[in-house]
């Protein structure tokens, strides 16, 4: 059985895969000084509870925090007795290239989904991910990751907003029934709403016409189907986009070592 570990600035979700689907999926805050033996407490209690008894033998990782991967890969390997896969470091092969420029590092994150995205749809695709940031990822016609764009994420703009002005209170993102706000917080959220609307469109649109070419819009992360309900911003969502990607870029690196 797979652990595929998806690392992220806020949670960490770890899924196991049995070879045609996910049978258990977990996800908990994303602690750098959580150790390896409370992952394992932390896990194997929540894999009892819901009566899940396999036995691990592969693990692969992708994070966009750097220093919890030590304590990952020690989970790996005093716990399952395996080396881990860790997408980014370069006994990682990828089944697609990465064009950028030469030093660039490109998140571990934004590779899977762009492995993902090509298995699942093809090329020229602008994945869309709202994360901690929001990210736009460039796929080309042979699924090559050429590049993007960051964007502060929905829930950082409004954390920043309410602590920078000290008369405005935290809100949480919502559709707002009307443009124009008759209070504080509809203000809020229809600004943060509809100018997120706005940055997608207007992002993906630039996107399309400086590659001069027609490209599907896939959208992924927890506040993507907020998004979806509006005016057609993206061509499909897809929740577990990179776990999928963990696992085709595991079955690749088994295929070619």
């Amino acid at each position: 059985m797979l652990l595929a570990i998806d690392c992220g600035n806020t949670n960490t979700v770890f899924s196991i895969w049995d070879g045609k689907q996910f049978i258990g999926t977990w996800r908990t805050a994303t602690e750098w000084q959580r150790t390896a033996d409370q992952y394992y407490v932390w896990l194997s209690t929540l894999m009892k509870f819901q009566d899940i008894d396999v036995q691990i033998t592969d693990v692969i990782v992708s994070s966009t925090v750097p220093r919890v991967v030590f304590n990952l890969r020690v989970l790996a390997d005093r716990y399952f007795n395996t080396r881990p896969i860790v997408v980014g470091k370069s006994d990682c092969l990828l089944p697609v290239d990465v064009r950028v420029d030469a030093g660039t590092a490109v998140g571990p994150d934004r590779l899977v989904n762009t492995v993902a995205g090509f298995d699942l749809y093809g090329g020229d695709l602008i994945m869309v991910d709202f994360g901690t940031a929001t990210t736009f990822d460039v796929v080309d016609t042979d699924g090559a990751y050429v590049g993007g764009v960051i964007a502060p994420g929905v829930n950082l703009s409004l954390k920043a907003l309410h602590q920078a002005a000290a008369a405005l209170p935290h809100v949480d993102i919502s559709k707002p029934q009307a443009v124009v706000g008759t209070n504080t917080v509809a203000c809020m959220q229809s600004g943060v709403f509809w100018g997120y609307v706005g940055l997608v469109r207007e992002i993906c649109a630039r996107i399309k016409a400086e590659r001069d070419r027609d490209m599907r819009v896939i959208s992924t992360g927890g506040l993507a189907p907020l998004f979806q309900q509006t005016e057609k911003l993206f061509d499909d969502f897809q929740d577990d986009l990179t776990m999928h990607g963990l696992t085709v870029i595991h079955r690749y690196n088994k295929e070619n070592k």
